[in-house]
């Protein structure tokens, strides 16, 4: 992924597709070696971070716009140190180039070389000898000449169209951004075919949402010449890009020519090709998948019914042992209601035998009444008093009949027996 980095100073920018904001900025880096001395103390070492303060000291009050270590070894440390414009290159090769460092606890001194970096980049001849000896390339058939432009490192978000998916970049920005150098041919971003992956012999990253920050693009021209003047016009920069706000950034890219006939008419339609397999590859997929949906789907609408008739069997037979069993404590019930009526018709029957019997002894009692009273009515007209609380009373005791509401000689005191009426009453009774 090509890293981008602030731009302050953009006064060497040129202008690349005012359309879409993008620049042109010459790269201006330079590569630093510093010597080392020969370490005699074991265990003894040389610090990278402050050889590079020591360099960074000694171009002040400037500055370096990024250093890094490229190379390091047991007899030099290289650095490639990048500056904000071109114009400055010269005067910090100047503050570098032959001086020397001293570092704390060494008595040696470190010797420094600068120079400014060369671009690698293709140059004219090295395209025109390449198709010249190419033995399978036709200088007269485009992409087998040079003609076609493979730029890598390009961020996405600035070759998006401005009213579409912002992190998605489009062959018609891609298009209209290298078209000033010339009439193109064909424009072609591998990672927006999603098909491109899967082709033969070919391993390109496709796009994805949110998957890729970079990107790389083919550039074919219709002419020799667009092709030249774009490739002239893009070495030794990198891009750069300004917001609404105001703030540019820039990233460094790789521009090489095409040598894979990339966009040649048999490469496309070879591609083209594969692509319609791939998409009838898809298809079958798609409908295999359809088929197994539609299988899993129909087995599972069968184990559903399954499961629904057992349910169903499961509740009948549920519902019958229910009935039976509601048949049965019916049954019990009845059983249980006969047995109580049974209960309660033999309680009531000896209810009323026993009533039946009371009530006949009360008819005796009141019998053998009427017939004490009717012997004592004899009595009294006959001028005899029986005994009024002797056998009179022990009579009505035994018959549960209260003394003193019944007899009429409660209250005599005579106490002299009747063994008459004694006899007479026992012999009643009896």
């Amino acid at each position: 992924v090509a890293m981008t980095t602030i731009v302050h100073d953009t006064t060497e920018a040129v202008k690349l597709c005012p359309e879409y904001n993008l620049y042109l900025k010459p790269i201006a880096k330079m590569t630093i070696s510093v010597a080392l001395p020969q370490l005699k103390m074991p265990g003894k070492s040389i610090s990278n971070w402050e050889v590079m303060e020591r360099l960074k000291s000694m171009i002040q009050p400037d500055q370096f716009s990024s250093l890094r270590i490229s190379k390091s070894t047991m007899d030099f440390i290289r650095f490639e140190g990048e500056v904000e414009n071109k114009s400055v290159v010269k005067k910090f090769i100047s503050k570098l180039d032959g001086k020397s460092i001293k570092l704390s606890g060494f008595t040696d001194i470190l010797k420094i070389r600068a120079a400014e970096n060369k671009a690698d980049f293709p140059t004219r001849h090295d395209w025109d000898a390449f198709f010249r000896d190419a033995k399978d390339m036709n200088e007269t058939v485009p992409g087998e000449r040079p003609d076609t432009i493979h730029l890598e490192g390009l961020p996405c978000k600035w070759f998006a169209q401005k009213d579409c998916c912002p992190d998605r970049p489009a062959e018609a920005v891609l298009w209209a951004v290298f078209e000033s150098f010339g009439k193109i041919r064909n424009v072609d971003i591998p990672m927006l075919d999603p098909y491109r992956e899967e082709m033969t012999d070919k391993n390109f990253n496709t796009f994805t949402f949110g998957g890729h920050l970079n990107f790389e693009g083919y550039v074919q021209y219709q002419e020799y010449f667009g092709f030249t003047k774009a490739m002239d016009a893009l070495r030794g920069m990198k891009l750069m890009h300004k917001g609404d706000d105001g703030k540019a950034v820039a990233c460094n890219i790789k521009v090489t020519f095409d040598t894979t006939k990339h966009l040649s008419d048999l490469a496309l339609k070879r591609r083209q090709q594969e692509r319609l397999k791939l998409q009838e590859l898809e298809r079958q997929r798609e409908e295999q998948k359809r088929r197994e949906k539609e299988e899993e789907e129909r087995r599972r609408e069968e184990e559903r019914q399954r499961e629904l008739e057992e349910e169903e069997k499961e509740r009948r037979r549920e519902e019958k042992v229910r009935k039976r069993e509601q048949k049965l404590k019916e049954r019990e019930e009845k059983r249980n209601q006969k047995k109580v009526k049974k209960l309660q018709e033999e309680e009531q029957k000896k209810l009323q035998l026993k009533i039946a019997l009371e009530e006949r002894k009360l008819l005796l009692a009141q019998r053998n009444l009427e017939s004490i009273q009717l012997i004592a009515e004899l009595l009294s007209r006959a001028k005899v008093r029986p005994p009024p609380c002797c056998l009179y009373c022990t009579v009505l005791k035994r018959f549960r009949i209260p003394i003193k509401h019944v007899c009429p000689f409660h209250n005599t005191m005579t106490q002299f027996p009747c063994l008459y009426l004694h006899f007479f009453i026992e012999g009643s009774s009896s």
